[in-house]
């Protein structure tokens, strides 16, 4: 795959993702309002002037000129004004959004979020289904990589992991989010040795990369005799030019079997600057490839793949799949609230916390040149969730500020109270200029890790201990 295919695969996976999660967001007030009869003056994909669209009945379905968001604009709500324009005068009573009972008013606000975490959960719960669910085996060490976080922790091979960072009976991907989140912290943690429980503590060291400070162990897990297989292939890498394929099975790295992703990554990085010879199976077939990792667009020296163990899948009914849908966006919510609660905390910077525009493409584009489809979608997933958050948050502008205001409101009348119209015009104000201070933040901030990235500070030229996640 060239440089130019790489691109227009990544801007169009871009443009699909955001698009997706922005319209089935918005599409949740759409249909609610129009199911309770409310009038929509616009659905609108983006903020600002209209570029195209099309009017059919009373809506005016249209693209406008800033796609960062979205907005269904609904008759008689002037609350977004400065965003979405006033409303038409000649509304007639019935269709009216402020005139509506409160209840109907926080039902429209809800359904946006909600769309959102529906669609984060159907998509695991889809694949679930058609695929089945990874028999992930229990944490068990296989190998300690000499010098490394695990050995100076006092872990040893064929130790099981029963409690980390406070997770009882953690799986493998629980313990590796917690310590790509926490490079250089200590991290309490039990081990089942032979029969008894031991207490020990952890500290991930630190690797940098893509601009962005990750934490990793420094173990080698056991995944059992699983296929080592190669997900992707980076174009104009040695691995490419040395005829490495993505779906080749690797075997062996300059001779010595290998029986994980991170074996693989070790061995090449303890043969860097020299020639590395990948034993795969290629249809069946043996294949040896060799190639010499050099310096990439990235600041860092590797080969350019992606090894994977390929665990197998089991079969689950629909039970099974909501489990693992269910189980998996947990998963999400669970890191982000750690990483921003690491963040008040002074624990970790802003920089490696909050991503805006550049990182979701960034993101967006790895995901669908290594994974396909299934990144695509696992990614528009995972965005969805947060968007569908990110709106409950009580923000004036958000959902969530208005479902806030509406319940305020609702407070106030008990005691014959209400809020002006004046009073609730300069909330709004300053929601939106929160939201628009707040994107311009982190777009600046995307800029900045961008910036360090082309430089070659993506780079801190981590111990040999330490295995990145590509090759």
């Amino acid at each position: 795959m060239s440089l130019l295919q790489s691109g227009i695969i990544g801007v169009l996976a871009f443009i699909f993702i955001l698009g997706a999660a922005v319209t089935l967001h918005e599409f949740g007030h759409f249909i609610v309002a129009k199911l309770l009869k409310i009038r929509v003056e616009t659905f609108s994909f983006g903020f600002g002037p209209r570029l195209w669209g099309f009017r059919k009945g009373t809506t005016d379905y249209r693209i406008s000129a800033i796609p960062l968001g979205g907005y269904v604009k609904l008759g008689g709500d002037d609350s977004n004004a400065p965003i979405e324009g006033e409303s038409a005068p000649d509304i007639p009573a019935n269709e009216r959004f402020d005139l509506r009972p409160r209840y109907q008013r926080i039902m429209v606000a809800l359904a946006g979020p909600i769309m959102n975490i529906l669609t984060a959960l159907s998509i695991p719960f889809a694949g679930a289904l058609i695929y089945g669910v990874q028999a992930t085996p229990p944490p068990v060490v296989r190998q300690i990589l000499p010098g490394g976080a695990a050995e100076t922790a006092g872990l040893k091979p064929g130790d099981r992991i029963v409690n980390f960072d406070g997770n009882e009976n953690p799986k493998w991907k629980t313990i590796a989010d917690d310590a790509l989140l926490s490079p250089g912290q200590p991290l309490p943690l039990e081990i089942d040795r032979s029969g008894q429980r031991i207490s020990l503590s952890i500290k991930p060291t630190p690797h940098t990369e893509e601009g962005e400070t990750v934490g990793f162990l420094d173990f080698l897990p056991d995944y059992g005799n699983v296929p080592i297989v190669v997900r992707a292939v980076e174009p104009n890498t040695p691995a490419s030019e040395a005829g490495l394929q993505p779906a080749d099975r690797i075997v062996a790295v300059n001779g010595e079997q290998v029986k994980s992703a991170e074996q693989v990554t070790q061995l090449i990085r303890e043969h860097k600057g020299q020639p590395v010879t990948l034993g795969v199976l290629r249809n069946g077939k043996p294949v040896d490839i060799t190639a010499t990792a050099r310096r990439l667009s990235d600041g860092r020296e590797r080969l350019g793949f992606q090894p994977d163990e390929e665990i197998p899948f089991q079969r689950v009914g629909p039970i099974g799949a909501l489990t693992e849908a269910v189980d998996l966006n947990w998963e999400y919510i669970r890191v982000t609230g750690k990483a921003l609660g690491q963040l008040f905390a002074g624990k970790r910077s802003v920089r490696n916390t909050l991503s805006g525009p550049i990182g979701i493409y960034r993101v967006a584009s790895t995901s669908a040149i290594k994974l396909g489809w299934a990144g695509v979608f696992a990614t528009l997933g995972f965005l969805s969730l947060n968007l569908g958050i990110f709106n409950l948050l009580p923000i004036p502008v958000l959902d969530g500020g208005a479902i806030f205001l509406l319940l305020i409101e609702g407070a106030l009348a008990i005691i014959g109270m209400t809020i002006s119209a004046r009073v609730r015009e300069r909330i709004q104000q300053v929601g939106f200029v929160v939201v628009i201070l707040l994107m311009v933040f982190v777009i600046t901030n995307d800029l900045l890790k961008q910036a360090s990235i082309w430089r070659g500070g993506g780079n801190s030229n981590p111990p040999a201990a330490s295995p990145a996640p590509s090759k």
